[in-house]
């Protein structure tokens, strides 16, 4: 909520709600003058807390009204008062104070001492209150507020309710810091707003810590309801080594109930002015988003003057139809290395997408028409565009005897920017039946398929396959398939260190036969030299020894004869969560597979998946593969995470082969890239050094490579309404070679936050690391 929302709304609700409660007093017999003497026992007291919300009427302004004193007398056609402990209930409304006058014919009344108000979720206390019962019209001196359900609390001289259509507070102040915490407050020498605006006017406007200005602003308008308002963002002001001073003053612009902007003008010392814009909208075709960055003149790059870049994003569904575009562009392929901190997109991006989709689903069938297009980033890379693609799903389940039927169908067309690609319109159908069979404890299932795939090649002279064949340019495929696949799930209950248990074992056997067929036509990633229209080989762990193709797509579709043998064993504790697990896999070969040595291989590597939970707090993963044919690990990662409250450690170590590299991607010229494939090590910490001061901090290091990836420092104080966080961060720019000296880059933030304003309530805070390795979650137990 705004600094005034609070206070507004309380004053606004008391003022409120005490003349309606006055008005509809107790009859009494205005020509008596004996006193009304009402017993203490009867009298209700408010309550000093929050009230949840079945706790609140439902419709309180047709409450019956309570009055209870010690002692009342009534005047008739001139006045009544009440003396001594006034209180006035209404549900769950109190109002206290100790006189209240209601003098007639003028129907004024005029409440003194110790005035109080409370309806459990705001507490306003005052000197002095009177309003007007017939225009409403209702001036409280004065008055402390205090919210009960969320921090807030202010003061202010005077409140004055004009009717029910305008309010106005003297001298008002908010804060969220508790009682006697005076570490900042938000204070306006006049406070206006109209009932039917969700918007307030602050005029002399003050931001004060511990008592001290430190900006003033003439005039203010700020959101006090559920809104939104036009008008300048909190600033952000950070420093690093190329970019120097940087300063940043986001402003919000409300365009329409159903679309806004946030435009960021940001200011570096070292270089100029960098824009950006980003508009929003929501319509009945769906919401979108767009980015819009510009820099003329940069003085650190002088030949990248007018860099730009750009996305827009849209997601709708209608009835049966469904949208989605994401389309983005730079203007140069170094863009994100001259700005890392980019909306469009990240240092890390080797290509940027560009694409549109539409679909229609119904009940049997569905169909998306796609086209996707890339803008590379590096500059030795051509990627395909799919200009268009039409996809095509029809599905029968439970026909005969159970079986179930599928047709995936599509019709590609790719096109590329190198003249030494060819270009292809490629028509693929994969007619599959799939015969499930299913128990507790077994699930089991066959599955015929057949792959037809036609292409219409151009541009294929001079251009040759992967054994060095010439591509054709028309060509046909056709590729059966035949899968058998079981699953048992057994389970027994033991003990361990007196410790009962479950374990699960779940072993799973797979056949599979695809034909193989001459391929050699067709532009395809088998040599790994870049070609495939749209495939790429997948990488294989415990749950890919299963998968059919090996490839993302259908531009190869590898031969297999083979049985992939598997199991899982899983551990559960007496509360039935998941304590341990591991999985182990390997693909026996029935046609012996051939290497690039042309060395005969009878088995695939191992694939080997475990995970831990040693008493909620200590977390070990890990996962390897390991081909025995050649006696080397291909790839393995391992991950270690101990947890307890605030405190939390993980360290993380990935490794790669060369080999694997070379066999998976096929990357050129892997020399320049990597000595010895890829080996990382990390640790990523945070934890309380006292209870209001936190370190979080990180490192990244490369040990193929002997040097630092990544460093982070991060510590930040924290009070009960306020906190402040001052951040370091180092990080290796990227280099495409090895031999090429490491060069990083370094920045210094310092970030502020005022605690119970909302996000975004700071200068520049944000708890988040901002860069391209930090935390990971990797952790999938059952629990």
């Amino acid at each position: 909520m705004s600094l005034t929302a609070k206070s507004f709304l309380s004053s606004m609700i008391w003022l409120a709600l005490h003349g309606q409660a006055v008005a509809e007093q107790a009859n009494i017999d205005q020509g008596s003058t004996k006193p009304l003497v009402i017993p203490k026992e009867t009298c209700l007291a408010p309550e000093y807390r929050c009230l949840a919300k079945n706790e609140k009427a439902d419709d309180i302004n047709n409450l019956p009204v309570t009055i209870v004193a010690d002692h009342a007398e009534a005047k008739a056609n001139e006045k009544a008062i009440y003396r001594g402990d006034v209180i006035v209930t209404q549900g769950n409304r109190t109002v206290k104070s100790d006189t209240a006058t209601l003098r007639q014919p003028e129907n004024i009344v005029t409440a003194q001492g110790n005035v109080y108000f409370h309806d459990g979720e705001i507490s306003v206390k005052g000197k002095t209150l009177q309003s007007n019962l017939d225009n409403e019209d209702t001036t409280l001196t004065d008055a402390e507020y205090k919210m009960m359900c969320t921090p807030g609390r202010g003061q202010a001289k005077r409140v004055f309710k004009n009717g029910t259509t305008f309010y106005e507070l003297d001298d008002g102040t908010y804060t969220t810091c508790p009682d006697e915490d005076n570490s900042w407050r938000f204070s306006a020498g006049k406070i206006e707003k109209e009932d039917a605006d969700i918007f307030a006017d602050l005029y002399h406007a003050r931001f004060e810590v511990l008592d001290t200005p430190i900006f003033y602003l003439p005039y203010l308008r700020v959101p006090v309801e559920d809104g939104r308002l036009t008008g300048f963002l909190y600033p952000s002001i950070t420093w690093n080594d190329s970019d120097g001073f940087e300063l940043e003053t986001p402003f919000y612009w409300n365009i329409h109930p159903q679309a806004d902007m946030l435009i960021t003008p940001k200011y570096m010392s070292n270089r100029g002015l960098f824009m950006t814009m980003e508009p929003r909208y929501l319509t009945e075709a769906g919401s979108g988003s767009m980015v819009f960055e510009y820099m003329g003149t940069d003085e650190l790059y002088p030949a990248f003057d007018k860099s730009w870049g750009a996305n827009w994003r849209h997601s709708g569904i209608q009835n049966h139809w469904k949208y989605d575009i994401d389309y983005s562009k730079v203007s140069d392929i170094g863009y994100f290395g001259r700005h890392t901190d980019s909306r469009v997109g990240s240092r890390e991006d080797n290509t940027l997408l560009q694409t549109g989709d539409v679909s229609y689903r119904d009940l049997n069938w569905d169909t998306t028409l796609s086209v996707r297009s890339f803008q590379s980033l590096s500059p030795n890379t051509s990627v395909y565009k799919l200009l268009p693609q039409l996809a095509m799903n029809y599905y029968r389940p439970e026909l005969a005897y159970g079986m179930d039927f599928s047709l995936p169908s599509q019709i590609s067309k790719f096109a590329t920017d190198n003249d030494t690609k060819p270009d292809a319109l490629r028509v693929n159908l994969e007619p599959t039946i799939t015969l499930p069979y299913n128990l507790p404890w077994l699930s089991a299932s066959a599955e015929g398929k057949v792959y037809y795939t036609y292409y219409d090649q151009s541009n294929v002279k001079g251009v040759t396959g992967y054994n060095g064949e010439t591509l054709e340019e028309s060509v046909s495929r056709v590729v059966p398939m035949a899968k058998l696949h079981a699953t048992m799930t057994l389970e027994r209950d033991g003990s361990f260190w007196d410790s009962n248990y479950t374990q699960t074992l779940e072993p799973q056997v797979q056949y599979l036969y695809i034909k193989d067929v001459d391929q050699s036509g067709i532009y395809n990633p088998v040599n790994y030299a870049g070609g495939g229209y749209d495939t790429a080989r997948l990488q294989t762990d415990y749950y890919g020894l299963f998968r059919a193709n090996q490839f993302s797509s259908v531009d190869y579709i590898n031969p297999a004869n083979q049985f992939t043998l598997g199991a899982a064993s899983r551990f559960f504790d007496d509360a039935y969560k998941e304590r341990f697990n591991i999985a182990f896999g390997q693909i026996y070969y029935l046609d012996r597979q051939r290497d690039e040595s042309d060395t005969p291989i009878n088995y695939s590597a191992w694939a080997v998946e475990s995970e831990w939970n040693l008493s909620d707090k200590l977390f070990v993963r890990g996962s390897v593969e390991y081909d025995s044919n050649l006696s080397n690990l291909q790839f393995g990662n391992a991950t270690l995470e101990y947890r307890d409250g605030s405190f939390f450690a993980q360290t993380s170590y990935r490794y790669v082969s060369k080999d694997y590299i070379s066999s998976t991607i096929g990357a050129d010229n892997l020399d320049r890239i990597t000595e010895d494939g890829i080996s990382q090590a990390g640790l990523v910490t945070g934890f309380p050094i006292t209870d209001n001061v936190n370190f979080q901090g990180q490192y990244f290091h490369d040990l193929t490579q002997d040097l630092m990836l990544e460093n982070q420092l991060s510590i930040t104080y924290t009070s009960a309404c306020w906190v402040i966080g001052l951040n370091y961060n180092e990080y290796l720019l990227a280099r495409s070679n090895i031999n090429n000296p490491a060069v990083y880059d370094n920045s210094i933030s310092l970030s502020f936050s005022l605690l119970g304003l909302g996000t975004n309530a700071g200068f520049g805070y944000s708890t988040g690391s901002g860069n391209a390795l930090g935390y990971r979650s990797p952790f999938g137990l059952k629990n």
